[in-house]
């Protein structure tokens, strides 16, 4: 078994202990056995590998921490992964300028109380199970107050540090938002279905990606899981006060929520929304756009992909021009160098939360 030596050079800005995982540990992420340890100089880090004799070239990533806090580009956006042949010397330092999630502070007595509402949450609409989590305020249970409720999509992706494809950290955001005396709200966190995912995202006729049932899983939230909610923790269940969203196919779906339950959201938090899927989507916007009183914030990066924004920007010109009223309010947010990833939209998750609620 090779042993091989990695350096890295970085900035001495951000004190989190830094990690290597890829390849040669299963992707497993903040894993002692693979924690860099200082050089001699400010900046410069070490690791020594063992790497399995087997493997004839390697793929990793540095993070500080879980996944939330992986290496960037230069400008912010998502880095490739590093790549070395086992045979190789490996004599040339790795240099990462950016980290995700650098500078965020909160403290820990700010944290929202997270509790699993079921590990499998029955869906009648679709025969399926579903764990469903909700993050409290960190006072839930010191006052008598009630809450605003906002429904985010890929809850494995929200608030776990060890997410595989990163988090958005939800949980440290509302700590830090929280400590400046705002975000009160609940997160209801709900897992997607895996393999499953695509189909209970995309709407309910003929698409690029086959028929969805996106219309059922919209069903589901707004027909079990909200009256459960509500039933169930001190919510304000209005309209007015209740949101829905989520990124890429988790911000499509979103969107069809609206749609298909005006009168149930009045928020849409949709981040990066995979609008490519459906171009066809045009003729159910005129029911959004007749129909919805509320709040929209709309976000994307245009590093993430040619057709991004302007499929973006091509909704929220439909969406305008079709409206016969003016009970619709946009938010738009347009980061050049916004790539698609659960860093990026955690970073914006609290603007948008605040113009939302």
């Amino acid at each position: 078994m090779p042993r091989k030596n990695l350096k890295l050079i970085t900035g001495t800005g951000d004190d989190r202990p830094i990690y290597v995982a890829g390849s040669f540990n299963d992707w497993r992420v903040a894993e002692e056995t693979h924690r860099l340890e200082p050089g001699k100089l400010p900046g410069h880090w070490k690791i020594a590998l063992d790497i399995p004799d087997e493997m004839v070239h390697v793929e990793y990533k540095y993070t500080r921490g879980g996944w939330e806090g992986v290496e960037l580009g230069q400008h912010g956006e998502n880095a490739h992964n590093h790549r070395r042949r086992t045979a190789k010397r490996w004599s040339l330092p790795d240099r990462v300028v950016e980290w995700a999630s650098t500078g965020l502070q909160y403290k820990e007595k700010f944290l929202p109380r997270i509790e699993i509402i079921n590990e499998a949450f029955e869906i009648p609409q679709l025969i399926r199970t579903r764990r469903v989590a909700a993050l409290l305020p960190h006072d839930y249970y010191e006052t008598d107050r009630r809450y605003p409720v906002l429904y985010l999509q890929d809850g494995q992706n929200l608030y776990d540090d060890y997410a595989p494809y990163g988090s958005w950290g939800v949980d440290k955001q509302l700590a830090a938002m929280s400590e400046r005396g705002v975000g009160d709200i609940i997160i209801v966190a709900i897992d997607h279905a895996n393999d499953q995912r695509v189909s209970e995202f995309t709407p309910s006729f003929r698409n690029k990606l086959g028929v969805g049932e996106g219309k059922k899983y919209c069903g589901f939230l707004a027909k079990t899981l909200k009256p459960y909610v509500d039933q169930n923790f001190r919510t304000l269940p209005e309209s007015k006060h209740t949101g829905i969203g989520g990124s890429s196919l988790g911000g499509l779906v979103s969107v069809l929520a609206g749609i298909h339950f005006p009168d149930v959201y009045e928020r849409l938090m949709i981040f990066s929304p995979a609008f490519w899927v459906a171009p066809e989507l045009t003729e159910e916007l005129v029911h959004l756009a007749q129909h919805f009183n509320g709040k929209v914030y709309l976000y994307g990066g245009e590093a993430e992909s040619n057709t991004m924004v302007p499929n973006m920007m091509r909704f929220l010109n439909e969406i305008q021009r079709m409206s016969q009223k003016n009970l619709l309010e946009f938010r738009t947010e347009i980061d050049p160098h916004g790539q698609h990833n659960e860093a990026r939209w955690g970073k914006e998750f609290p603007r948008a939360v605040e113009w939302l609620f």
